[in-house]
């Protein structure tokens, strides 16, 4: 696993995305949320250069760009599509492996969730691409990555639970923030 210092400098990417992880599933605004993931993702393409699964870095730069036109242009199906396509293409030719299976489904649903849903909805979309992403890490070897997506799928819960709680508590607050 740490054979060289590529394979080093590639868990301690990991380890720096683990940090950012936590604390953008720990925010309850969608916004903080999103700025955190950019950077974590920042961490994350490197950790998979690193450790050379092309497909995975491919897809986690394209996380990136997605993350930032989510922002921008929520809702846009256009967008979405043309996202969605650029990840068919970087995953056809990057592609080595049935292993990088999971670094296509995390992108695809991670971007069906941050275009099409908002608040709760896009939480439990975006812990459903940690799973895909958890695998992914598992399957490259990565410690720190791995461990960063366990804890985001923890953390995501946790913070889904009390955004329920407080929707129960006060739903007129809820009326108000949601389109």
């Amino acid at each position: 696993m740490l054979e060289s210092p590529a394979a080093l400098a590639g868990q301690v990417a990991g380890l720096a995305a683990l940090l950012l992880c936590i604390a953008a599933f720990a925010s309850q605004r969608d916004e903080r949320l999103m700025v955190l993931l950019i950077s974590a993702n920042v961490a994350f393409a490197l950790q998979f250069l690193f450790l050379q699964s092309w497909t995975a870095a491919a897809l986690t730069v394209l996380v990136i760009a997605r993350i930032a036109l989510a922002r921008r242009y929520p809702g846009s199906r256009a967008v979405m599509a043309g996202v969605l396509a650029a990840g068919g293409v970087a995953a056809l030719v990057t592609w080595q492996g049935w292993a990088d299976l999971p670094a296509l489904v995390a992108m695809v649903l991670g971007t069906l969730g941050m275009f099409l849903l908002r608040g709760i909805a896009m939480r439990v979309m975006l812990g459903l691409a940690a799973l895909a992403w958890l695998l992914s890490h598992l399957l490259v070897g990565a410690v720190g990555g791995s461990l960063a997506e366990a804890l985001v799928v923890i953390t995501n819960a946790i913070t889904i639970w009390r955004l329920l709680r407080a929707k129960r508590r006060y739903p007129e607050a809820f009326e108000r923030a949601e389109p």
